[in-house]
């Protein structure tokens, strides 16, 4: 765990925010400018913007705590024991046959109260 609670950004950090924002934003105009060029160029320019903007708001202590965070998710995400095959299509089984029941339950129960109701006001034969 960090023990460091808050980032403290300078206004260096901010600027290099405000760069990769405009780098980005910049990346989106351009894909849709450049209208009349190959789909695959405007990605690859748009990509390389986004690349560079990354990069740079990697740089600041925002970024690199949210890097940070990312790299420790995964690890953790790693550790993770997932079930198997079996074990999924198992649980999904029960799942299924609590939600038929349910859905049951639900309709018996409504058609009682709807009879009930029905001989209360009279309208039932």
């Amino acid at each position: 765990m960090n023990a460091k609670a808050e980032v403290e950004a300078s206004s260096l950090d901010t600027v290099k925010l405000i760069a990769a924002i405009v780098l980005m934003v910049g990346g989106v105009v351009g894909f849709y400018y450049f209208e009349a060029q190959p789909l695959w160029v405007r990605l690859l320019g748009l990509l390389a913007l986004v690349g560079v903007a990354l990069f740079i708001a990697v740089q600041t202590a925002i970024g690199g705590s949210l890097w940070r965070f990312v790299v420790d998710a995964r690890t953790e995400v790693r550790k993770v024991v997932w079930p198997t095959r079996q074990e999924t299509l198992q649980t999904t089984l029960v799942i299924f046959i609590a939600v038929v029941l349910t859905a049951l339950f639900a309709w018996v129960v409504d058609a009682l109260l709807f009879t009930v109701v029905r001989y209360v006001t009279g309208q039932g034969g």
